[in-house]
C-alpha cells in the first residue's frame, strides 16, 4: 500500500524528491509502530491514530514534524479511500492540535544586515554564499529552489528569474538591484574559480565544482549562524519567512506575497500576518506611552 502510494505521488503528484522522502519515512515509522501493536494498516481506526500522534508526542519530536506526520497519514488515508481500500478514512478528523501550531522564525533587519555582509565576497566561496544569501531574502525562494536554480531561469537584464515550486509549479519572481549586484560579481568570477574548467548548468557549485547539495547549504549557513550567535534562528527556511514577514510589515499585499512564494492555497500565506501582528503589538508596547513597561 505505501509503494502504491508513493508511486502515485511521483506519478500523479509530481512532488520534489526530498518531499516524497520525507512521506518515506513518516509512513515506514508508521507502519513500524502499527506492526508492533499487531495492527492492520487497513484496519486502524481514528483511535489508533490519535495514540500514534500521542506516541509521537512522548518521544520528544517537535511539534513541527508531528505536524508533517499528521499531514502524511490524512494523505495516505485519503489515497487508499479513493483506491477503495478502505471502507471509510480514519484520518479525516484526525486534527492539528492548536499547540502545534508554531510560529515560523525570521530574523529582524540588523540581523539580515549582519547575515548578508558576513562572507568574504574576496573569495570565489564567499562570493557564492554573498549571492545566496542576498536572492534567498530578495525573492523568498524555498532552499531546493535555490539550488535547482539553473543559468538560464536568470533574466539578469529585467532582473527576474523562474522558478519551478511544488507540483512543478512554474512562476516568476523579481529580485533586487543589490541581488542582481552580487550575482553579477559570483557569475563573473567566482562561479567560473569553483568551476575549475568543468562545464554545469547549475548556477550555484560546490567547490569541486558540481550543485551544491542542500545539506552543504545548510553547512554553510549553519557556519555563518554560528559565528553570528543566531544559530538557534537558523533554519534552511528562515529567510524565506523573514522575506514574506519583512514584506507584510511594510505593507506589501497579502495576494501579492502568496504568488511571490508559491503557495496554492492563501491560507499558508496567511500564518505571517500573525507574526506583524506580534510585531505590531511589540512596537506599541515598547512605545506608547501609556503602554510602556514603569521600572516601578
Amino acid at each position: 500500500m505505501i509503494e502504491r502510494f508513493i508511486n502515485y505521488l511521483l506519478s500523479e503528484k509530481g512532488l520534489s524528491g526530498n518531499t516524497i522522502e520525507s512521506y518515506v519515512f513518516d509512513l515506514n515509522h508508521f507502519y513500524t509502530y502499527i506492526n508492533g501493536i499487531k495492527k492492520d494498516v487497513l484496519k486502524v481506526c481514528e483511535k489508533d491514530l490519535t495514540e500514534y500522534i500521542a506516541y509521537l508526542y512522548n518521544c520528544g519530536y517537535s511539534p513541527r514534524t508531528i505536524m508533517r506526520h499528521i499531514s502524511t497519514l490524512r494523505n495516505f488515508y485519503r489515497f487508499l479511500f479513493n483506491e477503495g481500500e478502505i471502507d471509510s478514512n480514519p484520518a479525516e478528523v484526525l486534527e492539528t492540535p492548536k499547540a502545534f501550531k508554531l510560529l515560523p522564525k525570521y530574523l529582524t533587519d540588523s540581523e539580515v544586515k549582519s547575515l548578508i555582509n558576513l562572507p568574504d565576497t574576496s573569495t570565489a566561496t564567499g562570493q557564492r554564499d554573498r549571492a545566496m544569501i542576498e536572492l534567498l531574502y530578495a525573492t523568498g525562494l524555498r532552499v531546493s529552489e535555490l539550488l535547482d536554480l539553473k543559468i538560464n531561469n536568470l533574466n539578469l537584464e529585467e532582473r527576474f528569474l523562474i522558478t519551478f515550486g511544488k507540483g512543478s509549479k512554474e512562476r516568476l519572481v523579481p529580485f533586487s538591484k543589490k541581488a542582481y549586484r552580487f550575482l553579477q560579481m559570483y557569475l563573473n568570477n567566482g562561479r567560473q574559480k569553483l568551476l575549475k574548467g568543468k562545464k554545469s548548468y547549475f548556477l550555484f557549485l560546490n567547490s569541486r565544482g558540481n550543485k551544491l547539495s542542500r545539506q552543504g547549504f545548510w553547512k554553510i549557513l549553519k557556519n555563518y549562524g554560528k559565528e553570528l550567535g543566531i544559530a538557534h534562528k537558523l533554519s534552511p527556511h528562515t529567510l524565506r519567512h523573514t522575506f514574506a514577514t519583512h514584506l507584510l510589515e511594510h505593507g506589501a499585499d497579502l495576494r501579492a506575497v502568496q504568488i511571490m512564494l508559491g503557495h496554492s492555497d492563501i491560507s499558508t500565506t496567511q500564518i505571517y500576518t500573525h507574526i506583524s501582528n506580534e510585531r505590531l503589538k511589540q512596537i506599541y508596547f515598547n512605545s506608547h506611552p501609556r503602554a510602556k513597561k514603569q521600572k516601578d
